[in-house]
Parts: C-alpha cells; structure tokens; sequence
C-alpha cells in the first residue's frame, strides 16, 4: 500500500465537518465552571471590600448615648445591675444584642457604670454587696466597689462607661464595649490637643 493513499475504510465523524450548533460537553463543562468561579469570587469580594471600605467610616458611627433608666431607680451608696440594648446590634442578633452593666450610684449626681467583664478574660463579673466586692467566676478575680482590681489574675480595674445625666435619666456612652484600647485612644487624642488624661 502506497503511503499517500488514504485507507479505504474512515471513520464517517472524521470526513463530516463539525457543526458550529453543536454544543460538546466539553465546551459545555468549561462554561459551567467559569459560571461558578464567578459565583465563588464575588461572594468571597462583598465581605472582602466591605472589610476593606469599613476603616472610611468616622470614628463618630459608633458614638451613642443609651439611657439606662431614671436615677431614681439606683439608690445612692448601692450598686445595681442594667440591661440596655446594643445600639449598633442588627435586626438578627435576636437576645444576643442586650447588654448589662453594674451601676454605682456614689452621691445625687455621681455614677459609675462598669461593664459586665472581667479585665482578665471576659466573664461576667458578679457583684456581692455583704462583702462589697464584684467577684469573677471564672479565674477568681475580684474588684472592689470602685471597679479597681483588688485580687486576682486581672491586671487592671473594670472598664467603666461614659456617663452623663439627662432630663433625669442616666445615659451611658455605649457606642464601643469600654476597653483598654479605647481609653488609650482617648488619651492619644487628649494628649493631641494639649491636654493631659490618666487611664486607668
């Protein structure tokens, strides 16, 4: 047999052109694949860019006053705990976005207001008025009446809250949770203006 000549007997799919309808399945799988990367890469993006775009928010989104009653509900010399609703909570945060808080009433117009956890790891701190002393579950720290540290594994008091009083009711500064950060932050911009603030 002849090089150049072509075998009698050919595949009949070889001789017929391809038609451009036609959809292979390879065609078919590489389109569907791109269609899911797409899917994937944009729901990896939102929360990415969101992340990304958050820090161009002012410092001021999460400034905001909560009132936790009327003073007249905290007797003065007595320490109490309230509850007031997370004000950047979110419809589906459900009961998770309460918050309590132990209020101190020192004099007429003087407030402490301490948040809930301990300096140390976060539990939830318990107050004992036989002893005077708010008590940690967890690890053994304790605090006294003031929310300075008097024993234990935490380094340093409760973080207390901002408060002021307004038309009779006692409002706390409840934007952020009190931490140590935040009071750095605070005195960062104390000392940037001339003035001059002690954390705690």
């Amino acid at each position: 047999m002849n090089e150049l000549e072509l075998p009698v007997e050919q595949n009949e799919e070889e001789l017929t052109p391809a038609d451009p309808l036609t959809v292979s399945r390879r065609w078919l799988l590489l389109k569907i694949g791109a269609l899911f990367n797409a899917v994937v890469g944009v729901a990896v993006a939102v929360p990415v860019v969101k992340y990304l775009l958050s820090p161009a928010k002012p410092d001021d989104a999460y400034k905001s006053w909560v009132s936790l009653g009327s003073v007249n509900a905290f007797p003065i010399g007595e320490t109490r705990l309230a509850k007031f609703t997370n004000p950047v909570s979110r419809a589906w945060d459900g009961e998770t976005d309460g918050v309590a808080c132990w209020v101190r009433r020192i004099s007429e117009k003087d407030f402490q207001v301490f948040a809930i956890n301990c300096a140390h790891l976060g539990c939830p701190v318990r107050w004992f008025p036989q002893s005077q002393l708010f008590m940690c579950p967890c690890h053994g720290g304790a605090y006294y009446a003031d929310g300075s540290r008097a024993s234990g594994p935490p380094e340093r008091g409760l973080f207390p809250y901002e408060t002021k009083i307004v038309d009779g009711n006692l409002q706390i500064d409840a934007g952020q949770m009190p931490t140590l950060s935040n009071t750095a932050r605070l005195v960062q911009i104390e000392n940037a203006r001339g003035g001059s603030s002690c954390a705690g």
